[in-house]
């Protein structure tokens, strides 16, 4: 029967190691270094609720459909999908979920890898004391220095990407799991330490006030300037999605080695929470920080890199604290590109009867290879053009961003939820997800309305339509 298959890769020794493996997939950059300035550019406590809504109608029927997807196949993406779609007695053209999902993962592991490069980066010269005492101009152009450098920025994509290949090379319970088991309660730690240094600081109480605390006069200025839907709400809906880590295979293949006795439905929620606790602590220790160190906190991306950074060089022990933050968003950006790289390496495992570690390296090394294009993008390859009323002036970078998070990202999610929700026969998701009749209503429908409206509108506004 298709639900009593197994995989070749092996699963997981318990739920709990499921949930911190997909939680760390989860919880990235996106969370530690997005959610952040977004919140700041979209009125604190305001964007948090829209958001918190958007997890729960969108994110969370999605995520247990990929797990359910993922379990019910037990193979690579690919492989789900062929054999999904075979015993649903489809063609095999819903392949292209896999397909989309591992092209996703490449794009955005040949980028991320060069970002958490910077982290990777910073951990040492935080480390080493080099922004101690330093201002606002001289980290700026630290930073410009550094990211325009692409010696320096090759080599710490290297790194990056040897560290993944290393972990996931090992398998899954003697890399996957293993390095979860450690990493995630370290990232947690870290950030609780970097909480109570935020609760001791001057402006704690007014950073929880501008994160939690619904700016009534900043809703009321954008409805009437017609801003509130397309500033808050689409990017509180992409954000639920995008932090997730939906469509790119990623929870996918997770979920197939995921222990048959486990719940689908409680497993997504615990992920969920996480993901969204972690990403709402990230907001606590940061905004204290900003706001008692006199930093803009809408400055958008350069939050982290460059407004942090000036707010560690002028505290007490801005070195220790810095560089607790830096490994945290490491840590981070590690879990995620492990699960990014996992997809493809499960593949070539299963098409090409490779070993994990040759398996491992090639489509490492491949990654890499397509990341030469970011580390060029912001020196000798730098050009720019226009997407979606925007210029984009990051050359490459911006290319496999823009397609894989504006189209490809968002168009698996969509065909995620398609399949599950009204391909798949009800007999088999209800089998998966073992809920009662009024629960898997409430999903279906979630799953067939909501959530696909969602991510149309996710994509209608990443393309610049609405």
């Amino acid at each position: 029967m298709a639900g009593n298959r197994t995989s070749i890769h092996g699963q997981w020794s318990s739920r709990w190691a499921f949930i911190l493996a997909a939680t760390g997939s989860a919880v990235g950059l996106g969370n530690i270094w997005r959610f952040p300035y977004l919140v700041g550019e979209n009125g604190g406590g305001i964007f948090v609720m829209v958001y918190l809504v958007c997890v729960l109608l969108v994110g969370v029927p999605i995520l247990m459909a990929e797990i359910m997807l993922g379990r019910r196949g037990r193979q690579s993406p690919i492989n789900t999908m062929k054999a999904l779609a075979a015993d649903e007695n489809r063609g095999q053209g819903w392949q292209i979920i896999g397909w989309t999902g591992m092209l996703t993962g490449f794009l955005i592991l040949s980028f991320y890898s060069v970002i958490a490069g910077w982290t990777l980066a910073y951990v040492v010269r935080t480390a080493s004391g080099v922004f101690v005492g330093t201002g606002a101009a001289q980290v700026a152009t630290t930073f410009n220095e550094l990211v325009s450098d692409p010696e320096r920025l090759l080599a710490w994509h290297t790194i990056f990407m040897m560290m993944v290949i290393i972990v996931v090379s090992r398998g899954v319970k003697g890399g996957l799991e293993q390095a979860v088991r450690y990493l995630m309660p370290a990232l947690f730690v870290l950030l609780l330490v970097m909480v109570g240094y935020a609760m001791s600081t001057e402006k704690f109480v007014e950073g929880m006030r501008y994160l939690f605390v619904p700016d009534v006069d900043l809703i009321r200025q954008k409805i009437e300037n017609g801003q509130f839907f397309g500033d808050v709400f689409l990017n509180a809906l992409g954000q639920a999605f995008f932090s997730l880590s939906l469509g790119m295979g990623a929870i996918m293949v997770y979920g197939a080695y995921l222990p048959g006795s486990s719940s689908i439905p409680g497993t997504s929620i615990v992920i969920a929470m996480a993901d969204t606790g972690v990403a709402l602590l990230a907001g606590i220790a940061i905004f204290p920080v900003v706001f008692t160190y006199g930093m803009e906190p809408s400055s958008g991306p350069g939050l982290i890199f460059v407004t942090l950074t000036v707010a560690f060089a002028q505290m007490p022990g801005g070195a220790f604290f810095g560089t607790l933050f830096f490994c945290l968003l490491l840590f981070a950006a590690w879990t995620s590109a492990i699960s990014i790289l996992e997809p493809a390496v499960a593949w070539l495992v299963e098409y090409k009867n490779m070993t994990r570690v040759k398996a491992g390296a090639l489509a490492g090394f491949a990654a890499w290879l397509l990341g030469i294009g970011t580390v060029l993008s912001f020196s000798h390859w730098s050009f720019s053009f226009p997407f979606a009323g925007q210029v984009k002036t990051d050359g490459l970078f911006d290319v496999f961003d823009t397609l894989a998070s504006n189209i490809l990202l968002p168009l698996g999610g969509l065909l995620i939820a398609i399949f599950a929700a009204w391909v798949m026969s009800t007999k088999s998701s209800a089998e998966e997800l073992g809920l009662s009749k009024t629960a898997y209503r409430a999903w279906q429908i979630a799953a067939r309305f909501i959530a696909p409206a969602g991510v149309i509108l996710i994509f209608l506004n990443a393309i610049g339509i609405v």
